[in-house]
């Protein structure tokens, strides 16, 4: 017998058990839409991670307070870093283009009778070109707003939209923790940055924001949550870097462990494209599971139908047929049930990847090789799972199954 008059009996065989071969595809197609959805929407995550880190801005550099080794032992970080550091870094570091301190806090902001709780973000001037932020309308704080404490604020466009609508908000009054300032402008959209919305923010003068805010909580000075650098150039990224350090261990006196945390773009993407590699492949490990459910869901049924099919099997061997013949014949079965399966479990995983784009802002993709992955595995595993009832099946004795009949 023939492969392709053995692939049209195996056809037959299945359609004719229509609801139980779909039963038995169904661990395969669960499987393999699982493995395609979770690697594309893992290397989606990698990739809106990678836009959002580019988006801060070119070139970026980030100083934050405290060791590396302690920034991930605790949340209560030393407040070491103040302004005076991003001063003497944007006046001795030769590499540096700009420098934008920043402080933040989450406070309530009002407005007549509507009411949010924003990020408040202390900063200076020079954080519109730092970070590659941009005015819609109205103006960014000035270099006189900070030396005066002046109590202006730039929204981001989701926090105008909100309290303002359509309206123009300049010259407007809102209140930040009770405290009235005045609307000076309103950002362009940014977009969010790991979870955080960049356009529900506030933009106030660092000495206003320490000084009306939080007050001055470091004996050091007006202390920071961060400082963002921009170096001259990509070139510049690693001579900045090792100037920057070696200012600081300089101004802190510093002889042993840094008390602070210096970080490129790429020392953050590598960090973050870690994990999300790492998630992604624990993700499509366990969706694999799922393939190895639906294997041994085949090999159950085929045994079954083994079990069903023995006078037929007893007849066929009667008439000539091999045990080759009934070997191909069941692997060919259960191979058809895989594949099969696999190419449904595949549409389906590509159609949940759509999905997840057009409804998220997780631009998730198909990967043309995690469908090559899913569905070589999903075949393999039903020609591996085949073998066994296909032997069981080739080696009955033809008198002992046709007195089964």
């Amino acid at each position: 017998m023939d492969i392709l008059e053995s692939t049209q009996m195996a056809f037959k065989t299945l359609t004719a058990n229509k609801l139980r071969s779909t039963l038995t595809m169904l661990g395969i197609i669960i499987g393999n839409a699982s493995v395609i959805g979770m690697i594309g929407v893992g290397q989606g995550a990698q990739r809106l991670a990678s836009e959002q880190f580019e988006s801060l801005g070119p070139n970026v550099l980030f100083v934050s307070p405290g060791a590396r080794e302690a920034r991930n032992r605790t949340f209560d970080l030393p407040k070491t870093l103040v302004f005076e550091d991003a001063k003497a870094i944007a006046s001795q570091v030769p590499s540096v283009a700009g420098v934008a301190a920043q402080r933040q806090n989450q406070f309530p902001v009002v407005y007549q009778n509507l009411n949010t709780s924003s990020l408040i973000v202390g900063t200076t001037p020079e954080f519109l070109s730092v970070r590659s932020f941009d005015m819609a309308r109205g103006r960014f704080i000035s270099n006189q707003d900070v030396e005066r404490n002046t109590q202006v604020v730039a929204l981001g466009s989701d926090l105008a939209t909100r309290f303002f609508g359509n309206r123009d908000p300049i010259g407007e009054q809102v209140r930040i923790k009770g405290i009235g300032f005045q609307v000076i402008g309103v950002m362009q959209p940014k977009g969010a940055f790991l979870g955080n919305n960049q356009d529900d923010a506030a933009y106030i003068p660092i000495t206003t924001h320490a000084n009306r805010l939080t007050g001055r909580t470091s004996p050091y000075g007006l202390d920071l949550t961060f400082i963002s650098i921009a170096a001259k150039d990509e070139q510049s990224i690693p001579a900045a870097e090792f100037q920057v350090a070696n200012l600081l261990r300089l101004r802190h006196k510093i002889t042993d462990n840094d008390d602070f945390t210096v970080q490129t773009q790429k020392d953050i993407l590598r960090i973050v494209g870690t994990i999300t590699g790492g998630l992604t492949a624990m993700l499509a490990a366990i969706a694999g599971i799922s393939l190895l459910v639906g294997g041994i869901g085949i090999m159950n049924i085929m045994l079954v139908s083994v079990t069903e099919r023995t006078p037929e099997i007893g007849l066929r061997k009667a008439i000539g047929a091999t045990q080759q013949d009934i070997l191909v014949q069941f692997m060919i079965e259960a191979v058809i049930l895989a594949s099969v399966g696999g190419l449904v479990g595949t549409g389906v995983g590509v159609g949940g990847i759509l999905a997840v784009s057009a409804l998220t802002p997780l631009k998730a993709s198909v990967s043309p090789l995690a469908i090559a992955l899913a569905v070589s595995v999903s075949g393999g595993i039903g020609l591996f799972f085949g073998v066994f009832p296909a032997r069981q099946a080739a080696k009955l004795d033809p008198i002992v199954a046709l007195r089964s009949a």
